[in-house]
């Protein structure tokens, strides 16, 4: 049945999913989204990232490359909010290509948000991991090597796993544990828990601002761009720019498309409007105070990170709290570290509250096993099942799988989401013009065309390599809709034949 899977979800259906026993509760106010935006974006990114690619790819011009990637996101967000506002309903980018693409399509950025959520979550498992061995040496107190990695990591020149010597990464299997148990008590303990951190990680990077900044050396900036203002390329090829030793392109785009992990989150709000209080007021500022405050303090840190420390003297593991110690301030690398395991942990427990809201939405919708990941529990009203399962997911790849891997993956899956949302308000307004849209994106279809090209900007600018492994997800995906999803949706079912809209 080729027009089932260009079926598209009328915007009544969506709404119908916002009555009965299968709703989630209502319990967040524009505050709790906000901080639950914040608590998503800052985390791995600025702590992490921001030494990785200042000391390879950017130097000082680290500062333009988080400009390029918040416009890219700022440009994706108003699309989000628009969407958000119409159909108050979870599944986010998902929900969205139904109503607009069709049921293929809304199957494939389903699959491919789980690179979003699922994967990006055990990479920030990973990087809390680090950060919290790090701070457990200022006690003295050292795991046993075998729990300190995964059994394997990745050479990116040679292409090739290599042993570590280590079993499992034991404390990434344990804060994924510990989060899992929270988010299935409930939506807004978790919420209250994230608020709490996110207060605690923001007035850290406001100390580093502020603290570091008295140890700004303007000759740190000097070169600004040792490596160029560009670093464009093409499935591979570098077409604008310099290349590293390995042949993978460097410059201020290249960073971009590296640090725009640490932007990942923002997008996550929608996710949760079924469970805004007011979603078609709440959401759009939770999404756009969220992401603009993050960049204004993403482009200040950067600044002064390298103001603080020559961007080729850079520590690639623990960039922020390292300068601190090279400046001679250990006591302010205490501190920092704190902020680290506390902001990186935010981030995994908005990222795996994320990613059942996905599952809830697709068996919603047949494609997959309503029982069990359309399943809420009686008490605490939260996709419980799914819940559980995503922290066994995240766990065991946390725990095996080298975070190079992992981490590649996770911005070409968001990038390809990004555009889809985009091209789906495009679509949407010219298919359904009639429909009420509470917050519009600004400046007519301006707006939109800027974020498809912006995303697919930088999703040339990532290693070929990512797209190989993004066409091998997207394969098993393929297998698992026709083996199941096509069969058993409610399209297959009879809903479509009366009252969706087909091309």
């Amino acid at each position: 049945m080729p027009s089932q899977l260009f079926t598209r979800k009328p915007h009544s259906v969506l709404l119908e999913e916002l009555r009965g026993e299968q709703r989630l509760r209502r319990v967040l106010g524009p505050v709790q989204l906000t901080s639950l935006g914040v608590g998503a974006i800052i985390g791995t990114g600025i702590f992490v990232l921001t030494g990785v690619a200042a000391h390879d790819t950017t130097g000082p011009a680290l500062i333009l490359s988080f400009v390029a990637a918040g416009v890219t996101c700022i440009f994706a967000a108003f699309c989000y909010a628009e969407f958000a506002s119409m159909a108050p309903v979870a599944g986010s980018a998902y929900t969205y290509a139904y109503a607009t693409l069709g049921e293929l399509f809304a199957w494939i950025i389903g699959w491919d948000l789980i690179l979003e959520y699922a994967v990006a979550s055990a990479t920030v498992a990973h990087g809390w991991s680090h950060y919290f061995q790090d701070f457990l040496l200022f006690f003295s107190v050292k795991l046993p090597h075998v729990f300190t990695n995964s059994p394997f990591d990745y050479d990116p020149v040679g292409g090739r796993l290599a042993l570590t010597g280590t079993w499992v990464d034991l404390p990434a299997i344990v804060i994924t544990v510990l989060v899992t148990v929270i988010l299935v008590i409930g939506i807004q303990e978790s919420a209250s828990a994230n608020a709490a951190i996110v207060i605690l990680k923001v007035a850290i990077v406001i100390f580093v601002i502020v603290v570091g900044f008295h140890y700004v050396n303007p000759a740190n900036w000097r070169p600004f761009a040792p490596f160029g203002y560009t670093g464009f390329s093409f499935f591979g090829h570098t077409m604008l720019g310099q290349t590293d030793p390995s042949g993978r392109p460097v410059g201020v785009l290249a960073g971009a498309a590296i640090v725009f992990f640490a932007y990942i989150g923002f997008d996550s709000l929608s996710t949760h409007a079924e469970e805004a209080k007011n979603p078609s007021r709440d959401v759009p500022i939770g999404i756009m105070i969220s992401l603009v405050l993050c960049t204004v303090l993403y482009i200040v840190m950067a600044a002064v990170l390298t103001g603080m420390v020559r961007y080729d003297h850079i520590n690639i593991d623990a960039p922020v709290s390292d300068a601190f110690r090279q400046v001679g301030l250990p006591w302010a690398q205490l501190l920092v570290s704190v902020g680290a395991v506390a902001g990186i942990t935010s981030v995994l427990l908005v990222m795996m509250l994320s990613q059942p809201r996905i599952f809830l939405a697709m068996a919603r919708d047949g494609l997959l096993p309503v029982g069990f990941f359309g399943a809420i529990h009686e008490r605490f009203r939260t996709p419980w099942k799914s819940t559980i399962l995503t922290g066994a997911f995240v766990a065991v790849m946390a725990a095996l799988l080298p975070l190079r891997i992992l981490a590649d993956l996770v911005n070409i899956g968001t990038l390809l989401a990004f555009v889809i949302v985009c091209a789906a308000v495009l679509i949407m307004r010219h298919t359904h013009p009639e429909v009420e849209r509470p917050f519009r994106a600004p400046f007519g279809p301006v707006m939109p065309v800027l974020g498809i090209l912006s995303c697919l900007l930088l999703m040339f600018s990532l290693p070929v390599e990512n797209w190989v492994r993004l066409f091998v997800w997207l394969v098993v995906g393929l297998v698992i809709y026709f083996s199941y999803g096509r069969r058993h949706s409610a399209a297959a079912r009879g809903w479509a034949k009366e009252v969706a809209v087909k091309d």
